[in-house]
């Protein structure tokens, strides 16, 4: 089974490395988006199983973006893949979020964020 996962960060570059090291991850077909609002599109008319989103993205700031998926499509697997801590993010506790990865250096983090997104869609 493939599980098709949609990252959305406004930055191309970090989009084109969490691309590169997820889609080397077995199960896993990556598709990106830079654009929030544009994201959430894409997401209300495709068949997405996972979301990856940034938090600070201009237009619309992650907890937004998973409160529209929410809100759009229903419960669907989301994680935040950003620089700060949950306990930083003022709204973290109410908004639909499955789980949360802090970027760092590295590359274990991709296979970390891999094993979750597959945990929680197996669900």
């Amino acid at each position: 089974m493939t599980i098709d996962v949609i990252l959305v960060d406004e930055d191309r570059d970090i989009l084109d490395v969490m691309e590169a090291f997820l889609a080397r991850e077995d199960g896993l077909s990556i598709s990106t988006e830079v654009d929030p609002e544009r994201a959430l599109e894409r997401i209300e008319t495709g068949d997405f199983d996972a979301v990856v989103s940034d938090l600070t993205m201009p237009g619309m700031d992650g907890l937004e973006l998973a409160a529209a998926v929410e809100e759009a499509v229903g419960e669907l697997p989301f994680f935040l893949f950003t620089g700060r801590s949950p306990q930083d993010i003022e709204g973290y506790e109410a908004a639909p979020i499955t789980g949360h990865l802090q970027k760092g250096t590295g590359t274990e983090q991709y296979g970390v964020l891999a094993d979750r997104i597959r945990a929680a869609v197996d669900n």
